[in-house]
């Protein structure tokens, strides 16, 4: 069969099928394979061990305290994809990681709580209130 340079043919309608249908084959397959990426905590931790016992055996990624307008203050451990927030007002809240375009957020399902963090900063809000303002990394113990 000779090649015709010039003129669609039906052998190159069925060549350029099959190699557009092999393209979005192996496409498939590596996207199927692909790890997701996810995003780090902050880097500044406040202490190396933590009291808190890591549920289901999730090793701690970063341990931070937050000291917040009002003499709040915020404990946040740092796992995969949650965070642990043990507030001054007592409550232990465990929050998942939810979609941020900057920073990093949790939030439950409904975002009737976020738990927002950048750097060094924090607050949180619980609906339309913010309840914990001006958070920033208290400094280490030494």
């Amino acid at each position: 069969m000779a090649i015709v340079w010039d003129k669609v043919t039906w052998y190159s309608q069925i060549t350029a099928i099959v190699l557009a249908l092999g393209i979005f084959a192996v496409g498939f397959f590596l996207g199927r394979a692909s790890v997701p990426l996810t995003v780090a905590p902050p880097a500044q931790t406040t202490s190396a061990a933590s009291s808190i016992p890591t549920q289901l055996g999730e090793p701690i990624s970063n341990d931070v305290t937050f000291s917040c307008d009002g003499g709040k203050t915020i404990r946040a451990i740092f796992r995969n994809n949650e965070v642990q927030l043990l507030l001054s007002d007592g409550r232990n809240l465990l929050v998942p990681q939810a979609i941020a375009a900057s920073g990093a957020r949790y939030a439950t399902q409904n975002d009737a709580f976020v738990f927002w963090n950048k750097g060094n900063t924090a607050f949180i809000t619980e609906g339309s209130t913010t309840t914990y303002k001006n958070c920033v990394v208290m400094p280490q113990p030494r």
